[in-house]
């Protein structure tokens, strides 16, 4: 049976840790209201694009640049993979490895490469897929997360493609849904998808002016810019969630261990009371 002085430093311990995790949940809900306010402006934005450009793919498939259309090949698949930097932060992380895992165990035959953003997607897939690892980003939005954070990384993609690595890409990230929900979610970035419905048989007809390609050459690398932005700012806000009610089941748990340390303690004191009240009256009636 544990000391008093034992009971008191693990009750005083589980407190400070109580005030810690608090703390960091307190620091979540006030940085998530922000995340979810930029993820959900950046919806109507990148839905457009992606929508215009996927009809704009389907319509014109023969002359379409390969960022556009695709390459005509769907043999080597570039997987990339949305994760934080840090912990603390429930099944967040874990729920997006598995979801990339199941991409790959979809294309067993095809030539899989990952691109992780994030040391935790990192340090779970490196475990079975090291080999396959081309690279990884690091400390996206450490400070705040801005557009030129999707540049970097729709910079590296790109150059792979250039270089002839991949000829499909898929991002996967948490899309956010509410503060205590966050969905795993695969999006391809090219070639672009085509809308739903069909894009040819929508009857859009697009004019360039002043020309074709020299918008194309400004628009697809934007619209790739874009929705890696969009997935960051979802994963942003879900990380922010996740942790926050991360936080606060953690906060729940050390004030229960609190109560049943402090009634181990009660117990303890008493009946220690009770035995030196027995010593002393058993002596007092030996004499």
């Amino acid at each position: 049976m544990p000391s008093l002085k034992d009971l008191r430093l693990r009750i005083d311990s589980v407190k400070s840790t109580q005030k810690i995790t608090s703390a960091m949940k307190m620091v979540a809900a006030a940085r998530l209201r922000r995340a979810q306010e930029q993820a959900e402006a950046a919806r109507p934005y990148a839905d457009r694009m992606e929508r215009m450009l996927g009809t704009l793919a389907a319509s014109r498939s023969q002359n379409a640049p390969p960022l556009l259309a695709g390459t005509g090949k769907r043999d080597a698949h570039l997987v990339v993979v949305l994760t934080s930097d840090r912990g603390l932060c429930g099944p967040f992380n874990s729920s997006i490895v598995r979801e990339a895992r199941r991409l790959i165990s979809e294309e067993p035959d095809g030539q899989i490469r990952i691109l992780c953003v994030g040391r935790k997607g990192w340090g779970q897939l490196r475990r079975d897929f090291e080999k396959r690892i081309v690279d990884v980003i690091e400390d996206v939005g450490r400070r705040s997360l801005g557009f030129e954070d999707a540049q970097a990384v729709a910079g590296r993609i790109l150059g792979m493609f250039e270089a002839g690595e991949f000829d499909v890409c898929t991002v996967v990230y948490n899309r956010f849904r509410s503060a205590i929900s966050h969905v795993p979610t695969r999006r391809m970035l090219v070639p672009c998808p085509a809308p739903d419905g069909g894009g040819a048989s929508s009857g859009a007809v697009s004019e360039f002016e002043p020309d074709e390609a020299g918008i194309l050459e400004a628009l697809l690398p934007r619209n790739l810019e874009t929705q890696i932005y969009r997935a960051l700012l979802e994963n942003n806000a879900s990380e922010h969630g996740a942790r926050m009610a991360a936080m606060d089941n953690a906060t729940r748990n050390a004030g229960e261990m609190i109560d049943a340390l402090t009634l181990n303690y009660n117990r303890t004191r008493q009946a220690h009371i009770t035995r030196e009240l027995i010593e002393i009256i058993s002596g007092a009636e030996a004499l």
